[in-house]
């Protein structure tokens, strides 16, 4: 037999698996546990105590045995091989001992009379009566009284398994116990506690303080653009949710009052497991049926069990019949039995009766709640009603039917976990963290000075803006890149230096009082995006900037977007600069025509197709078409009367004959034909007399035409990188030439006209072919950087000392061709320039 303890233990489920108890459950448990004390008990009982008695029944007067008169003294009854007689008494037995209750002692002192004993008297002995006991046990005594209590054993068990194998089933007992590991900690989690209640007052509080500013703002603002959530994509100066306004200044409450740095790490690690839990139970319902399956199994087995037993229990009585045939060992045919257990096992079978009658009901009402409302379904609605966070989202499947069973236990516990469904939680925790670790004293050791020698501040994939960023009030440039919640705030009025901003690939939310700020003071801002539509709606109002910076994705299906709301409020832009991948010119750009003065278009290898709205900037003077697959000049470009600057780099073109039609382009000083496919340059070159920067390397041009050389104003050539052999001795012409690169080309000789251009600063020669240098080079006074190397020279000219601003950082050439050189050389060009000479100069 098992001991309770053995098989109590089939029921033993971890204590933290009883919040996922409902209290059905719970009673079923216990129900179990009195029909398996039940169970033992009966069992117990019929081990030690169960039996029957039996008397034979005689069929006539005749079968009865002489009643002897006397006993033979010093002779016991029994004592013989069979010899001893036994007396049917008129009284029932009284007692469970068969000697005592068919056995008359005689006296063993013959002096000692005894009265005469009345009843049938049998021939039968004690090993007799002990035979037909067995015999009859098993013959007359029904089944079901002797294996009633191992079937109530057994039965009971199948339910305590039927009640729990939802915790230890392998597909279900990693994620139950997965959850309650969760659920418990988000339970205890701070974040569950105080600093959460401080935040949620803060909410209620400014929010309601909110309502009246809001209301202010230009209506197309106060609607909520296409990313994200409701809650979660509005700009922040829309939101009704606001936390910082001018009226108001933020409220800094110290993060180690609100969360330490451990307790933020694990709140922010709960977030996680939280998220990737949903991701991994919302995808199916396994929990769900199993929990089902067991319940109609349990009542199919409560209905099984109270047929039979109630079938059954009239079975067991006291009286049986016994007709064992046994009567060529007893004489007798019938017996008269008696079930000394009847009694008690009736009892014990009624007692199992109600208690599975009780457990059948429990079944049924458990069935009706699985099926009256789906619980596939868990909605958080009285959640988001009774705290500030609104977009806690509705969960399904497995991870709604484990809260509906947390629900049955305590409400609370779901309350809690849904804080951490919530992004606007998260964001919180994440702000909290933030102005933990970045404090006013750690971001100004990130400042540096940029290119322009500004003050620069660079935040790189952070969870958001932290709040002392606000006060490094010296600050004028702001870089904030990949950081996925950029919230700027009130604030930022205190950062009067700051002129210029940069978002990449950060949606950044302004508040209202910020917005009025960047307005007035913003000159030039920077966007980086994926879609067009994540460019934030408040760029399109800052009336006061000059420079807007556009990189993104602006392909054809999104060219009816590229309206980009609409560029008519920037009354003061100057500088449109897009790089992305444009099949045409945005239409909503011309609403810029009257004022735009540079346009840059990087278009990454995509066609542009329709440039016919670049007749309408007539003022502008800055045009770049970068990587646009152009084969020609746009013939638009010939009405844009004012351009100074004209840079078509990295397309295809292939000729340039219409550069003849730039000589109607009066201001046209810098051209910028680089990168291209060009094999020659036309005679008509000449015509664009107000050149002085022309830019032609990296193409295929094989010569230089001598019309080249008659533009004078020219004071930058670049012809680097193609098949040129010669240089062309007008360019002696060229007197204002102060920039000749001709690097990566084929030249053999340098002619000595070159150098009549004394005002050279920049003379770059270098992967050529040439091997000697003419030692006028000695004229050019005003050279700074000379570039040699690659060619096949073997010496250099002594009259390279005569080049007075010469050094040898500006020298590029080999090492040994500059030891070549005479000592007194070397040391000039090796010295530093003193303050003075480079004053006068």
């Amino acid at each position: 037999m098992f001991t309770l303890t053995e098989v109590a233990s089939l029921n033993d489920i971890q204590p933290t698996y009883k919040i996922l108890k409902p209290w059905w459950d719970v009673f079923m448990d216990y129900l179990g546990v009195v029909m398996l004390m039940l169970a033992i008990f009966a069992g117990t009982m019929q081990i030690t105590k169960d039996q029957v008695v039996c008397l034979p029944v005689l069929e006539s007067l005749e079968d009865q045995a002489p009643v002897p008169t006397e006993r033979p003294p010093g002779k016991a009854f029994g004592s013989g091989t069979g010899g001893g007689h036994v007396t049917l008494a008129a009284a029932p037995l009284a007692s469970n001992e068969q000697t005592d209750s068919v056995v008359q002692h005689f006296p063993q002192s013959s002096a000692v009379r005894q009265p005469q004993p009345t009843g049938l008297r049998t021939n039968l002995d004690f090993q007799q009566y002990v035979f037909v006991n067995q015999m009859c046990y098993h013959v007359a005594l029904p089944w079901y009284s002797k294996y009633f209590p191992y079937l109530a054993l057994i039965h009971t068990i199948v339910l305590m398994v039927s009640s729990n194998f939802w915790f230890k089933y392998p597909k279900t007992s990693s994620k139950i116990e997965h959850f309650v590991s969760i659920l418990g900690k988000c339970f205890e989690s701070p974040w569950t506690t105080k600093a959460l209640s401080e935040t949620a007052c803060e909410d209620s509080e400014e929010n309601k303080q909110r309502l009246t500013g809001a209301s202010t703002l230009p209506k197309h603002l106060s609607t909520s653009s296409e990313e994200g959530s409701p809650n979660q994509s509005t700009p922040m100066l829309a939101k009704s949710s606001i936390k910082f306004s001018a009226e108001k200044p933020v409220i800094e409450v110290p993060s180690m009052t609100i969360l330490d740095k451990k307790d933020g790490e694990q709140a922010k690690a709960l977030f996680e497991k939280v998220r990737k839990f949903r991701t991994h139970v919302e995808d199916s319902d396994t929990i769900y049926k199993l929990y089902v399956a067991q319940t109609i199994i349990k009542t199919v087995k409560f209905i099984l069990i109270l047929c039979y037993t109630m079938t059954f229990v009239t079975s067991i009585k006291f009286d049986h019949d016994c007709e064992p045939e046994i009567k060529h060992l007893t004489g007798y045919n019938k017996f008269k039995c008696t079930h000394n257990m009847a009694f008690m096992l009736k009892k014990l079978l009624v007692s199992y009766i109600v208690l599975i009658f009780v457990y059948g009901l429990v079944c049924i009402y458990t069935l009706f709640w699985l099926f009256r409302r789906p619980l596939k379904e868990y909605s958080f609605e009285k959640v988001r009603e009774e705290s500030s966070f609104s977009d806690i989202p509705d969960v399904k499947n497995d991870f709604a039917f484990l809260l509906h069973m947390v629900d049955q236990y305590d409400q609370l516990y779901s309350k809690r976990f849904g804080v951490f469904l919530s992004e606007v939680s998260e964001n919180k925790l994440r702000e909290i963290s933030l102005n933990h670790e970045w404090t006013f004293e750690k971001l100004r050791q990130h400042v540096t000075r940029n290119a322009q020698d500004k003050l620069e501040l660079h935040l790189f994939m952070l969870s958001g803006v932290p709040d002392a960023v606000f006060d490094l009030t010296d600050i004028e440039v702001l870089k904030l890149e990949l950081i996925p919640e950029a919230r700027i705030t009130a604030k930022i009025s205190q950062m009067i230096n700051l002129t210029e901003l940069h978002f990449y690939h950060c949606p950044a939310k302004v508040e209202q009082t910020a917005f009025s700020f960047l307005r007035d003071h913003l000159r030039c801002l920077h966007v980086k995006f994926t879609d067009v539509a994540e460019i934030p709606t408040w760029v399109y109002m800052l009336k006061n900037l000059r420079e807007l910076y556009l990189v993104g994705n602006l392909n054809s299906e999104n060219n009816k977007m590229i309206g980009l709301e609409s560029l008519r409020d920037l009354r003061h832009l100057k500088v449109l600069h897009l790089k992305s991948n444009l099949t045409k010119i945005p239409t909503n750009i011309t609403d810029l025509s009257p004022h735009l003065i540079k346009l840059v278009v990087h278009n990454d290898g995509t066609k542009l197709l329709v440039l016919n709205s670049l007749k309408k900037m007539m003022n502008l003077s800055d045009l770049e078409l970068h990587n646009c697959e152009l084969e020609r000049i746009p013939h638009a470009i010939f009405s844009l009367t004012n351009l100074q600057e004209l840079d078509l780099k990295s397309n295809n073109i292939r000729t340039i004959e219409e550069v003849i039609s730039f000589q109607h382009l009066k201001r046209l000083n810098c051209l910028k034909l680089w990168h291209n496919k060009i094999i020659s340059i036309p005679m008509s070159i000449s015509h664009v007399k107000n050149l002085e920067f022309l830019y032609l390397s990296h193409n295929k041009l094989e010569s230089l035409p001598t019309t080249l050389f008659n533009l004078l104003k020219l004071r930058y050539l670049d012809v680097s990188h193609n098949s040129i052999v010669v240089i062309p001795p007008e360019v002696g012409f060229l007197q204002n030439l102060q920039h000749f690169a001709i690097t990566g080309n084929k030249v053999e000789v340098v002619p000595k006209q070159l150098f009549k251009c004394t005002k050279l600063r920049t003379l770059s020669l270098g992967h050529n072919c040439i091997s000697s240098l003419p030692e006028k080079i000695g004229q050019l006074l005003q050279l700074t950087h000379l570039e040699l190397k690659g060619n096949c020279l073997d010496r250099l000219p002594a009259q390279l000392g005569q080049c007075r601003l010469l050094r040898r950082n500006g020298l590029t050439v080999e090492d040994h061709l500059f030891d070549s050189l005479p000592l007194e050389v070397k040391e000039s060009i090796s010295q530093e320039i003193t303050a003075t000479y480079a004053n006068g100069v």
